[in-house]
């Protein structure tokens, strides 16, 4: 079973759903002939250990101490009801055992510690959930209460979603991590390295590849590639993906390459190719592609090669084989929508575009490939990979993890699902661009669009226009009302902290989030706190956002996070407790009319914002002016034609009906018989099905060439109303 390449994630990242980044290579070594495999060893681990063995053998290990805690305690001397239980609940939220979500609702299946406390200040917001739903939360804080006691009695730097993250956040030097491997293996680094010895004895690559997203897979993967070198130095070892992308762009300790052999960076395609054409003597060092090495005890990086990078349509589909899909776990930690998504259900990983075609926001790594270089691609084509990956991975759901999905590309990948009649559910990350109008939304629905994620910011239009974001609060509204009309769930990302912040300006962004939620426009939201990196506008020319950075010494190992001082900004900690509690309540429909000084416990400025600002947003009448470009589409079904006679006054005159059913019953519209048989073939050639679709100009036109009528009366008279609510869009 020898491979060329082994591609690895480190533990940890998500119990749902493996991280995309090896399926996107293999996929591409496919394409190359170049024999590869992969593995998740987060959720080999994780399985690994949350097994009636696992527990057995943990708790084993954890013996007891007057020095735990009364929680810790209480979870040991429960000990053996864990270990009884464990196998069947792991089983449930795999979706193995469905059934048992009737037992885990009783009181007295799971043994509970201290995360079940928080059930009774929950239970109004999860009392309308099914069972299913409700015995996966319980099951969530179950596990969560074991993972609790890893940490306090054997392992601190244990985490679901992350492993020893401490040691990888800004980690300017070495040093830490270095000292952290000379020390002995914890509990779950010897689970980590049984698991990669069996991998490696039947596996024997050529090539490890490491792929760290995060700062949390950093120190698992260093431990990977630390035991590696000592029992197979022959295999070489590179790590690429996320972190070293945006943290190690400057790397310069040598003490790293006792562990690595390189390091790669932005997109891995061609890196990755021009090692195993080195390994087999075909290139040599200093010809390999944006990848650091150590050449005569000195940090090098070279990138002579010549060869272009790959384009999307280039790369291939992802290929997931190797990874155990129907063992990843599913798990609901919080109330919130939009993480639930996260972390609940398995998701198909695709990219619409490469890049953003933004690229102006100055807080985000606009400097860096992953975001400057933008490559869309086509909607064919994307949809012959999502009918690939259904046919490989039996599933129908997809996350496309872009930075920020074009609204033209959205339009036209889904009216090939449409057309294609793929039955398919996806989300996806957005601008909150005004072309996403009510009809876009429709049809995004009508593909299988269930959530959209974006950045609302700081709703503020000063920061906005400073964040160089391109919306205004009243444009994000409106669109938001867009999504939520269409039926899709809306979540917004929220900033606080933004250079030159103003408290005044942070109540004043609380009260426009307030108002969203009260409308109903928004139904999660997350606020995060302002980070400075090396590679945003705000990183590289801190004076021209009034703030300094607090330290201009490049470290040797990581550098992206930036300490900077904000002299004319509030002091944003205060803000951060408060800004979350709202959040909390506001995604569950309650506390509106709190005063917002409620939930803060220093003094804050009362709000500016008229109260009505985002509602009277909502109620602006949408622009009649069509352009003449613009696609007519009829998601409908045909309709039957009925004639009749109308009697008034003495006149009589024939009138056409046309009967429409819907999947919740029927309409009908009246006109004459001649706009009626024009109206039917119009609807035929704006099916989806359709690939040349009519645009307004030509319906205009054909209207009037062959009926000798003026078009617009037609149009906006109660008959093309009542269709316009129903399915007959214009995009």
């Amino acid at each position: 079973m020898a491979k060329k390449v082994f591609l690895i994630t480190p533990p940890f990242t998500q119990l749902n759903t493996p991280y995309p980044a090896t399926a996107y290579l293999k996929g591409f070594l496919n394409t190359r002939n170049i024999s590869a495999c992969q593995a998740d060893l987060g959720i080999e681990v994780i399985l690994e250990l949350f097994s009636a063995s696992g527990l057995n053998n943990l708790f084993g290990q954890i013996g007891c101490s007057d020095t735990f805690s009364e929680n810790a305690k209480r979870i040991i001397a429960l000990k053996e009801h864990y270990i009884n239980t464990i196998d069947a609940v792991i089983s449930f939220l795999q979706g193995h055992n469905p059934t048992l979500s009737h037992l885990i609702c009783q009181d007295d299946f799971l043994p509970e510690a201290s995360r079940f406390a928080q059930l009774e200040e929950l239970d109004w917001a999860f009392g309308t959930m099914g069972t299913q739903d409700k015995a996966k939360h319980l099951a969530t804080l179950y596990l969560e209460d074991i993972s609790d006691l890893i940490v306090e009695c054997i392992d601190p730097n244990f985490g679901f979603s992350r492993y020893a993250e401490r040691l990888g956040r800004s980690a300017s030097s070495f040093d830490e991590i270095y000292e952290a491997l000379k020390l002995d293996l914890t509990f779950t680094d010897k689970l980590l390295i049984r698991i990669l010895k069996s991998k490696i004895e039947k596996i024997k690559p050529e090539l490890l590849s490491l792929s760290v997203p995060f700062p949390g897979n950093l120190y698992a993967g260093f431990r990977i590639a630390q035991w590696l070198k000592k029992h197979y130095p022959e295999i070489k070892i590179v790590m690429g993906g996320g972190f070293p992308n945006t943290e190690l762009r400057s790397v310069s300790d040598a003490r790293v390459f006792e562990f690595l052999d390189f390091i790669c960076l932005d997109d891995g395609e061609a890196p990755i190719e021009h090692l195993c054409e080195y390994l087999d003597g075909k290139r040599n060092l200093k010809e390999l592609k944006r990848t650091f090495a150590l050449i005569e005890g000195a940090v090098t990086y070279c990138n002579g090669s010549t060869s272009a990078d790959y384009k999307q349509f280039e790369t291939g589909t992802p290929d997931y084989s190797d990874l155990p899909l129907e063992r990843y776990i599913s798990v609901i930690e919080v109330a919130n929508p939009m993480h639930r998504m996260w972390s609940d259900g398995r998701w198909n990983k695709l990219t619409m575009a490469h890049g953003c075609y933004w690229g102006k926001c100055t807080f985000c790594d606009i400097s860096l490939d992953y975001i400057k270089v933008y490559e869309p691609i086509a909607a064919g084509l994307l949809c012959d990979r999502m009918e690939q990956l259904i046919e490989q991975t039996g599933q129908r759901g997809f996350h496309f993890v872009d930075e920020a999905a074009p609204p033209a590309l959205m339009r036209s990948l889904a009216l090939e699902i449409i057309r294609r009649k793929m039955t398919v559910t996806w989300w996806t990350n957005i601008r909150f661009e005004k072309s996403f109008t009510k009809d876009l939304c429709m049809l995004l629905k009508a593909s299988g669009c269930i959530a959209i994620s974006g950045g609302l910011e700081v709703a503020s239009d000063r920061l906005l226009e400073l964040i160089q974001k391109g919306v205004t609060v009243e444009q994000v509204a409106r669109v938001c009302h867009h999504f939520t009309e269409a039926g899709i769930m809306v979540h917004a990302y929220l900033m606080y902290g933004f250079p030159t912040q103003t408290a005044q300006e942070t109540i004043d962004s609380l009260e426009m989030v307030r108002q969203m939620f009260e409308a109903g426009v928004l139904q999660s939201a997350f606020w995060h706190q302002f980070a400075m990196t090396a590679h945003s506008p705000v990183g590289m020319y801190p004076e021209k956002f009034n703030v300094q950075r607090a330290c201009s010494t490049i470290g040797t190992f990581a550098n992206n996070d930036l300490v900077h001082l904000d002299k004319s900004g509030a002091d944003h900690e205060l803000f951060s407790y408060g800004l979350k509690k709202s959040l909390f309540n506001y995604m569950h429909g309650i506390c509106f009319d709190y005063p917002l000084q409620e939930w803060f416990e220093h003094k804050v400025p009362k709000t500016k914002v008229d109260p009505q600002f985002i509602e009277r947003s909502l109620m602006k009448d949408d622009s009649f002016i069509i352009k003449p470009d613009a696609k007519i589409v009829w998601l409908g079904t045909q309709p039957e034609l009925s004639s009749f006679t109308k009697n008034k006054k003495g006149r009589q005159w024939q009138v056409s009906e046309l009967k429409f059913y819907d999947k919740k019953g029927n309409f009908s519209v009246q006109m004459s018989e001649e706009q009626a048989n024009w109206l039917i073939k119009v609807l035929q050639n704006a099916s989806p099905e359709n690939k040349e679709l009519m645009t307004y100009r030509r319906v205009r036109e054909d209207f009037e060439n062959s009926l000798g009528e003026d078009f617009e009366p037609f149009w906006y008279a109660k008959a093309i109303n009542t269709l316009r609510q129903n399915n007959l869009l214009v995009l």
